[in-house]
């Protein structure tokens, strides 16, 4: 089978999946059916060149930022679409369900969020309707060498010195890395408090000289994703450029924010789940063997039963969460149980539905294979299973 052909999904099983959920509006529709024409012609088909390159193209973010994608729950004074969250949850979930996970929107939201929430009034005004238009993609520099979900650990420092920061530390394993002309630094403004002396710093490229990109880290899956290393040598930036009122502030800034940062993750294994099972459907109703479809053996069924029950249990906890979190009342736990369940629904569902492709699955041209290798990251990025785990257990003991 040609790789073109390899995306044209078992469309009766995708619409067969799409639940009207209790949290879902006629706007949120509408967004869909947009935002899936997009991703099909924009997105799909550029994914193998964008693994190639390293990078997704920067035009396209602009694209993007013209449909209002990167801006849908933006207040509209800063040029964003003013909707809710319900509505970037919608494009995260076809994102997935188009096979990507490497374009990094989630963490160029997580960052608008950033300044939604935290951000004085001239920040906002000066940032959010560049990072509408694509004009400007957001990293987060949080993790370092030594350092990861451990805000403590962090030895970035920003000190003050006249009007600016004095930022120096070193940074691995960002998302959007080469691309991001606004990047929200993790660091340490009072190195002796803990993370009671953690500030965020927000680096615009534009009026900030100094700081250096490393190489684009080569990964073992998300090929298409400028990952970094950043590098900050006495690197000056505005104190005016501080997220927040005052110092100090950071690790509740992050810890805010995580919920929301969970759920992504949540949604998009929910599209690609939907998406791998789709293909697999597609595959074993018209491969044979021994005479026979592969969809009429007993195993086959079974074990793509046992993938749709995973799948039906995931989207329930996704609309649950999504709903809580349109109330406001999604929690950290909750939050961590979605990102746990999730990412480990994934995995399996992938591992499984790759094996009933047999040594195809194994191969680049089908989806099924980057969709294998994508997922392994999702049990390590915005806190391991593990780090999961441990929040959930906690909860317990309360």
């Amino acid at each position: 089978m040609a790789a073109a052909a390899a995306f044209k999904v078992d469309g009766g099983f995708m619409e067969r999946q799409q639940r009207i959920a209790p949290w879902v509006c006629e706007e949120h529709l509408q967004l869909q059916d947009m935002a899936r024409g997009f991703f099909d012609a924009e997105l799909a088909p550029n994914i193998a060149r964008w693994c190639k390159q390293g990078a997704v193209d920067r035009d396209f973010w602009c694209k993007a930022g013209e449909l209002g994608l990167l801006g849908a729950s933006v207040p509209e004074q800063f040029g964003g679409s003013g909707g809710d969250h319900g509505h970037d949850m919608v494009i995260f979930r076809e994102q997935g369900r188009s096979g990507d996970a490497n374009w990094g929107l989630s963490v160029h939201s997580i960052v608008t969020h950033y300044l939604v929430n935290f951000a004085s009034q001239d920040q906002k005004q000066r940032w959010l309707p560049k990072m509408v238009t694509g004009e400007f993609v957001g990293a987060i520099a949080m993790t370092e060498p030594g350092a990861g979900s451990d805000l403590k650990a962090i030895r970035t420092t920003a000190i003050k010195e006249g009007d600016n920061y004095v930022v120096n530390g070193s940074k691995t394993f960002i998302t959007n890395g080469q691309t991001a002309d606004l990047i929200v630094i993790v660091a340490k403004t009072e190195p002796s408090a803990g993370h009671k002396g953690v500030s965020l710093v927000i680096l615009d490229e534009t009026e900030t000289p100094g700081f250096r990109r490393g190489r684009n880290l080569e990964k073992v899956g998300l090929k298409g994703q400028d990952t970094s290393e950043l590098f900050f040598d006495d690197v000056r930036i505005p104190q005016a450029n501080l997220l927040g009122a005052e110092e100090g502030q950071g690790f509740y800034q992050l810890m805010k924010e995580l919920a929301y940062e969970r759920t992504i993750i949540g949604v998009k294994a929910l599209g690609n789940c939907e998406l791998a099972i789709s293909e697999t459907l597609r595959y074993v109703k018209d491969r044979k063997a021994f005479d026979k479809r592969l969809m009429d053996f007993q195993n086959t069924r079974f074990k793509l039963a046992e993938c749709q029950a995973q799948l039906e249990v995931l989207r329930a906890f996704v609309d649950r969460c999504i709903t809580d979190m349109l109330a406001g009342k999604l929690d950290g736990p909750t939050a961590a149980i979605l990102k746990y369940w999730s990412s480990e629904a994934q995995g399996k569902i992938m591992d499984e539905c790759l094996q009933l492709f047999g040594g195809y699955g194994y191969m680049m041209e089908y989806p099924i294979a980057r969709l294998y290798i994508d997922a392994r990251v999702s049990r390590i990025l915005g806190g391991t299973s593990e780090i999961q785990k441990e929040i959930i257990a906690r909860s317990l003991d309360s």
